[in-house]
Order: structure tokens, then sequence, then C-alpha cells
């Protein structure tokens, strides 16, 4: 069943009345979004495939059976626009033979096929033996037996009818356009990835991982102008359950200029009834002066920074070169570990795929191996690197950091980015109190556009919301603006993070690299940080 749409209601433009007659097989599709692969016909897979390697002379061999849910609704003002589900099933192999690695895959869930697909691998890897410069130098990972994994979720939102999501997507969108809104767009993705692993190492484990992500965009016109202006939404995609919409009081953190911020809970029309006031607001506020600016920079905007000019060029295929696609190689070459200064004294980066709620939180990753939190950036000192099995011993380790995925059954495992955060201060600092010993700054919020070169060293960010600081206090909102910096100068003149009672996380829901293109879900938290004397450009004067 590969990539089978059991559910697509495409191009749909109906109102909310059209609704239950054409949505009257939920049910059904509930159900098949909710069923699992039986356990036992799970292992008997996995051993015909074991064993059938090793009988074609395998030196390892690990099986991943992988049922994929995917689920997205879009909606534009009163209209449903889009429901889709998807569903991917089938079994991967890959394979160690003749010190080269093999890799085949099957959709088809029968013992023979399986063992066919092992078989194969083990053909392919012989072939690249012939060809291959080095051999394969796997880092042990002991077998851990039978074992599982589940992201602590409290609501399954594959469970949630389909009505309740447009209903909670419909009404967002109406309390948009009451605010103020001239148009109002939101969406829902919900994942489910069920994944088996087995091992000749000996391991057979079942995870069971959610993920979620709600987005939108509301749009504000002048009409006498013709002029618009956006914001998007201000929530993190997260890896939890429906539970994320449920609106705690308690997640939510009012902050200076009259932004709120959520946490691990998510009020998504109180966004968006923020967001339309301030579209509004923006399309009042002047032009970003350019010049020098000190940056407090709130963590839905800083995380994307973390992401392109930290996760990434630490992943230790682009510093090597074996990877190059979506942006590059890496400038953090491995003679600066342990010496090149990243970043000020109070920087420390922390790779994690253990992060309660975060996207990337699993038990072991696609390797099996477990998964842990080490340190990247310590103390501003570069000091290690995201490695996977066959990428240890270059760094001399004697273990994987346990950063291997892959996004299908069908797809070969490779390394990808942990969850990267930057740590929060040690001190007590708000952010009330770091915006108090500003002189002259801006205060941003939001993922906006952004762009960076092939070594990940030098890069421009803009954001949903620029407020000006004069003299420690936060004033109105200014447009047009945009941060530029050189990754090591711009950490380097980090001077304040707030403390951990303001830390939250961003996310990349759909961050893509490879090829054939494979896209995985990371996060990266921070609290509120202080960036001194950066370059500050304004983006409509820099087109014409």
């Amino acid at each position: 069943m590969q990539r089978r749409g059991f559910l697509a209601l495409g191009g749909l433009a109906a109102g909310g009345a059209l609704l239950p007659p054409l949505l009257s097989g939920r049910a059904v599709a509930a159900e098949q979004l909710l069923g699992t692969i039986d356990p036992v016909a799970r292992k008997r897979l996995a051993d015909a495939a074991l064993q059938a390697a090793t009988d074609a002379g395998a030196s390892y061999c690990d099986v991943r059976i992988g049922r994929y849910l995917r689920q997205s609704l879009m909606t534009r003002e009163a209209l449903v626009l889009n429901v889709a589900n998807e569903e991917s099933v089938g079994v991967g192999v890959r394979v160690i033979a003749g010190d080269a690695w093999g890799f085949a895959a099957t959709s088809r869930l029968d013992p023979d096929a399986v063992a066919a697909a092992a078989r194969q691998a083990v053909a392919i890897a012989r072939a690249n033996a012939r060809i291959q410069s080095a051999p394969v130098r796997l880092a042990p990972a002991p077998g851990v037996g039978e074992v599982s994994w589940r992201t602590p979720i409290a609501k399954n939102g594959m469970a949630v009818p389909i009505r309740d999501k447009l209903d909670l997507l419909l009404s967002v969108n109406a309390a948009a356009l009451e605010a103020g809104a001239s148009f109002v767009n939101s969406r829902m993705f919900l994942i489910n990835e069920q994944k088996y692993f087995a091992s000749t190492d000996g391991s057979y484990i079942d995870q069971d991982v959610h993920r979620i992500w709600v987005p939108f965009t509301v749009t504000a016109i002048d009409k006498a102008t013709g002029k618009f202006r956006t914001r998007d939404g201000l929530s993190a995609p997260m890896g939890l359950g429906y539970e994320y919409l449920d609106a705690d009081p308690a997640q939510r953190f009012e902050l200076p200029g009259g932004v709120v911020a959520y946490g691990r809970s998510y009020d998504m029309r109180a966004d968006a009834i923020a967001a339309a006031r301030q579209a509004r607001d923006k399309l009042k506020a002047p032009s970003v002066k350019p010049g020098k600016y000190d940056l407090v920079i709130d963590p839905s905007n800083l995380f994307l920074t973390i992401h392109e000019n930290v996760g990434h060029p630490l992943e230790l295929d682009r510093v090597l070169g074996y990877e190059a696609n979506y942006a590059g190689t890496s400038f953090a070459t491995l003679d600066k570990r342990g010496t090149f200064r990243w970043g000020s004294g109070i920087v420390n980066f922390i790779a994690d795929k253990t992060e309660p709620g975060s996207l990337g939180a699993v038990g072991y990753d696609d390797e099996g191996v477990q998964c842990k939190r080490w340190d990247l950036v310590r103390d501003g000192v570069l000091v290690d690197y995201q490695s996977i099995r066959d990428q240890a011993h270059i760094l001399g380790k004697e273990r994987s950091d346990g950063c291997c995925y892959a996004d299908s059954w069908s797809s070969v495992q490779f390394q990808r980015m942990p969850n990267v955060s930057l740590a929060p201060g040690k001190a007590p600092l708000t952010v009330q109190d770091m915006i108090g010993g500003v002189e002259n700054g801006l205060y941003i919020h939001g993922r906006g556009s952004y762009s960076i070169d092939q070594q990940r060293y030098n890069a421009q960010f803009g954001g949903q919301l620029f407020f000006a600081i004069r003299n420690g206090q936060v004033q109105g909102l200014v447009e047009d603006g945009a941060y530029q910096i050189r990754t090591p100068e711009f950490w380097n003149d980090c001077s304040a993070i707030c403390d951990e009672r303001d830390f939250r996380l961003g996310g990349s829901f759909f961050d893509g690299k490879g090829q054939p293109s494979q896209v995985s879900a990371v996060s990266h938290g921070s609290a509120t940080a202080r960036f001194d004397g950066q370059n500050v450009i304004n983006t409509a004067r820099s087109l014409g």
C-alpha cells in the first residue's frame, strides 16, 4: 500500500453547511488511521529478512517495517480547501556485505517478498563493494531485545473526527476576520509513524511517534492604497497529541509589546485574533532605518537561526563533504573541534533526541541506537558534531550519537539533525529585564524569509514582528527589517540569555535533506537572547 490516499477531498470549495454529507465516511477513515500491523506478523517478517540476508552472506542486517500516516486539512475563510489522509506501509532492508552497504525495499508484507528484498540488498552491497574505496566501519550498537517507545500523548489526533478539526480551523478563520483580517488561511498537519526495527545485533524495537502542526497566515489590506501585510501564527510544531490545542493557560507567555507566546499548549484562536490586529498595525508601521541595532530575539524567530547556522553545519556528513544538497556543506571543519570559538562564553548548544514534546523525540533512532543528549558547543567552544554508526570512528567515538533517520520504509536511513537547542541562561533574567538594558534595538518575533550561503557561514533572517526598542522601552512596530549575520560573529555577540522560565521550542516540521529528498521534523529550543551591534537592512529599499 504505497502512499495510498484512502480519503481525499481535493480542491473542495464548500462551506461548513456542506460538510456532513461529504464527510459521512469519516468513521471508516478514522478506523484505518488507528489501526496497526499485527506485532506477531511484524516479528515474523523481520526474522525472515534477517535470516535471508545472513544466508546470502551479509555480515550485518537491519529491517524497518513501517506504517506512516499523514493527515492534512486546509481552509481559507469559510471554505474547506482540502482534506487528505495518506498511508504508506512497507519494509526496508539494509545490509553490509563485502564491507559495503546495500538497501532494498518492498511494499508486500509477506515473508517471501521480504526475504527477496533482503537478498536483493545483499546483491546491491556486493556490487557497491567493487567500487568502494574504504570498508564500512560500523560502531557497536548492542542488542536491546524486545523494547517499545511511545510519544507520551494524551489524545491521539488521528482519533479526533475530521469535522471537529475543520470546525476548529473555520472558527479560527472567523475570529481573525472579525478582528480585522481581510483574508486568512489555516491548516492542520498530523503525523503518526509506526516503526518496527530489528537487526542482527539482537534488537526488536517498536515505536509509535506522533507530531502536530497548526500554521495559519492572516492578511490585512489597505483598500485605499492596495498595500497589504501578513502575520503568520507564532506557534511551534510539536511532538505531542491533540491535547496541544487545549489552550492550557499555564503555557501562555505574556511578553513585552503585547505579544502572547505559547509553550506546550496553544490557543490558536487567540493567536489568530492577535495576528489580525497586528497585521493591521503593520500597515501603519514605519519602514525600519538600516543600521546597527542590539537585537532581542524571541525563540519563535531564533529557532530558525539555530537550525540553519548551528544544526545543519554540525551535521558530520556536511562537514566531511558527503552531503551538499539543500544549501551546501559546512564551514565547521574537523580541525576546529575543541578550539574554535563559536560563540561567547554564555553560549551552549545541546543536541537532544529525548526532549519531551519535541519533534525529534524518539527512544531509538533508525539504526537501533538509543537516543541521548550531548554537547555541541560548550562555553562558546565547538566540542562535537552529530554522528551515526558508520561515522563514529571518524570522531574517535565508540558509539553513534543516535541521529540516523529515514522518512519512509522505502528510504534508506541517513544522518539527520537531532533537536539542537541553545541552553537558557543560568542567572535569573526576564525578557523585560533584558529589554530594559537596550538603548537602541529591535525585538523580533516569528519566522520570516531567510537566505544562507553554501557553507552556513553567512545568512540573513527576516521575521513576523519587529518592535523598536528605545531607552529600555518597547515602542511600536517597524516593517521591512532583516538581520544579516556571520555565524561565529553573531553568536560571539550574544551578551545575554533569559533563564529557563522563558525556554520554548520552535521547530521545522518539513526539513528537507538529501537526494532523493527526504523530510524530517526537528525542534530547536531557546530562551529569548540578546545580540549586540547587529547589522539590520531594509528589505523594501533593497528591492529598489
